[in-house]
């Protein structure tokens, strides 16, 4: 049986640390800010998120390229590994396509190669969470095959709950019309998303006020969990790191579960959901 290796594409977020340990190489996604561009993660967070805010800069970002796909993915093929590859929502971006469309080109370019491609129907570290579970049944001697079917099979249970501190950058996204986002921002409405089945941003419910938005995520958690076992929960920000380990908190004393893997929400995501976003994610009955 050939090696394997377990790929994903950079909107995973998944902090540096969880990557070395498992070995887990990005294919990047790219963005555009002040005319600039760069391929995620070129930008320190810090000075991205500094220029959301204090700049108004507006990024804008584009898939993977096929050819940078290619290119990643024969690397591995030629030192003699297949490919276990994770991709970004395709509710969201064409980047799962384009990673299609690399993968059967390596494939026919080299016979002997296996490079299975997953939607994964997630974001952010929904994304993250759903490779950190591949790699852990990896690490545990699991087969490519029995990898891919765990994945496929549990996807959808990858609970994604979010908000947002400025409803301005869900509007340019059209996740929200240009008055709720006028008049909420005034009144102080902070909505909760999720992401569904298709892996499209759905909102949930607004509620009044930045604490009781971050409280609410923790919430409809508790609804969700019962019944799975969360080896891991995993929390996104968009630069409000205490905002982040208030939920963590909040989480360990409702649940009792303390390894809560906190990282930055980055760069392509943070392009539309602005500074200021709060992520949960977990392993729930249904999203």
């Amino acid at each position: 049986m050939r090696d394997y290796i377990i790929t994903t594409s950079s909107t995973a977020d998944l902090p540096v640390e969880i990557r070395e340990k498992f070995n887990i190489e990005l294919n990047y996604l790219t963005f555009t800010i002040d005319g600039v561009d760069y391929k995620e993660e070129d930008m320190p967070y810090k000075e991205f998120y500094n220029g959301m805010r204090n700049k108004g800069s507006l990024p804008k970002t584009s898939a993977c390229n096929v050819m940078d796909t290619v290119v990643l993915f024969e690397k591995h093929v030629k030192e003699g590994k297949d490919i276990l590859h994770i991709s970004f929502s395709s509710g969201l971006s064409s980047t799962y396509d384009n990673e299609c469309i690399a993968a059967k080109e390596v494939m026919e370019s080299n016979p002997d190669s296996n490079i299975i491609v997953i939607d994964s129907l997630c974001a952010s570290l929904g994304q993250g969470l759903l490779v950190y579970y591949a790699a852990r049944m990896k690490e545990k001697g699991c087969s490519m095959k029995e990898v891919a079917e765990w994945v496929e099979n549990n996807k959808l249970h990858i609970c994604h709950q979010f908000t947002v501190d400025d409803l301005h950058h869900l509007h340019r996204g059209g996740r929200v019309s240009k008055t709720v986002a006028v008049i909420g921002t005034i009144v102080s409405v902070k909505p909760v998303l999720h992401v569904d089945n298709e892996g499209h941003l759905i909102p949930l419910k607004n509620v009044r006020g930045r604490r009781k938005s971050l409280e609410t995520l923790v919430d409809n958690m508790l609804e969700q969990i019962e019944g799975y076992d969360n080896e891991a929960i995993f929390i996104g920000h968009g630069d409000c790191i205490e905002d982040a380990e208030y939920v963590a908190n909040l989480v360990t004393e409702t649940t009792g579960i303390k390894n809560i893997v906190i990282g930055y929400v980055g760069t392509v995501i943070a392009s539309h959901s602005g500074p200021g976003t709060l992520a949960l994610f977990f392993m729930g009955k249904e999203r």
